[in-house]
């Protein structure tokens, strides 16, 4: 194998200067460079945005996707580059269970209808679900991803090559400093060297050498100096980068909060769909497929309306009308209701100021 020694022989020599270095500043017996306050607030607050940042990806992680071995499958195809095969979501999962089971109990009944009704409404769900995480994973943890694992790692190699080129300067301050306390000794040695010109030759020759050495330790220091503030201001300029970090994951965070509110929405909507097709009687109880034992059950669990005269209501739950027959209603308040000849025993004709219309029992808790 070829390679240089004389390289090999100077890249120790700077290891083992920096370790020394290191070692006798934590000994307390070195001086050390100390930053500016400027530039160690900038460090703090980059610590302080790598550290935040990872927590809430990882958590983000978990609550997209809480199943941790689905999380290590996922990393494990990423890391070779290959494309995630789709996955079923939990709800798309049980509304395939739901019209399965409603196909072998039989569609004709009431468990079997209502079983393919929630069954394609959790299959709706499901599919909302992903496209949530789809949305989610694009617009909010992949920027958060490609911060930690790119930027960060360039800011953390910028920093350790700062910190070396730290070392390497107070190395040379301390030589320098080594360089004037013996060229100074050697400046100091008595006249009387005079009557021995051997020593005094001596003498001479070591101040000579010691100035030499002088020279060469301000050189370095020079040089050191001027590598240090260079890659200095290479840091900073990445640390103040920070602040276009965090503008950027405002925005990832403001589209990760309006792809929840879509989300949410789409299943607000599939489940108030789904109550109002339960709601009605044609949809819970088929009136030619009923056994005599379903529709006992059936009318135990029914709420049953006052037979005549009004009474007062509380709503359970905000109601939006179907139809211009029918009278939305908001959770918590107070109406007033009556039923007429005819009419379906799971509705109720509701008032509430100069509005009227039909409302749903289970929506109501009846007065006395």
């Amino acid at each position: 194998m070829d390679f240089n020694v004389r390289k090999l022989a100077t890249d120790a020599g700077i290891f083992f200067s920096r370790a020394v270095q290191f070692t006798e500043e934590k000994l307390g017996q070195a001086e050390k460079t100390e930053l500016d306050a400027h530039f160690e607030n900038l460090l703090s607050r980059a610590d302080c945005t790598k550290n935040w940042t990872e927590k809430i990806y990882r958590q983000t992680e978990v609550l997209l996707q809480p199943n941790p071995g689905a999380r290590i499958e996922e990393f494990l195809y990423e890391k070779l580059d290959r494309k995630v095969p789709p996955r079923a979501t939990n709800g798309e999962i049980l509304g395939q269970y739901m019209l399965e089971a409603a196909k072998e109990f039989g569609a004709e009944t009431s468990y079997g209808s209502t079983l393919i009704q929630v069954g394609d409404c959790q299959r709706r769900l499901g599919g909302a679900e992903r496209e949530f995480l789809q949305s989610s994973s694009i617009s909010f943890l992949t920027p958060l991803r490609n911060f930690l694992e790119g930027d960060w790692r360039t800011i953390s190699k910028e920093r350790r090559l700062l910190e070396n080129r730290r070392l390497d300067l107070d190395a040379c301050k301390a030589r320098l400093k080594k360089a004037k306390a013996a060229e100074a000794k050697a400046a100091a040695v008595p006249d009387f060297q005079e009557t021995r010109p051997r020593n005094y030759v001596l003498s001479a020759s070591a101040s000579a050498l010691w100035n030499e050495e002088l020279d060469k330790a301000e050189h370095e220091l020079r040089v050191a100096q001027t590598e240090f503030d260079r890659q200095a201001e290479v840091t900073r300029l990445l640390l103040e980068g920070i602040s276009s970090t965090h503008v950027n994951h405002l925005r990832c965070l403001c589209e990760f909060v309006e792809a929840q509110a879509v989300y949410y929405k789409q299943c607000h909507q599939y489940m108030q769909e789904l109550q109002r097709e339960l709601g009605s009687p044609s949809a819970v109880m088929p009136l030619n497929s009923q056994t005599p034992l379903e529709t006992d059950v059936l009318q135990i669990e029914e709420v049953q309306p006052p037979a005549s005269g009004t009474r007062n209501a509380k709503v359970l739950y905000d109601y939006d009308a179907a139809d211009s027959s029918e009278l939305s209603l908001r959770a918590d308040e107070l109406i007033t209701v009556y039923t007429v000849p005819g009419m379906d025993s799971d509705w109720l004709i509701g008032e509430k100021g100069n509005q009227k219309g039909k409302v749903p029992v289970t929506y109501l808790e009846l007065l006395s």
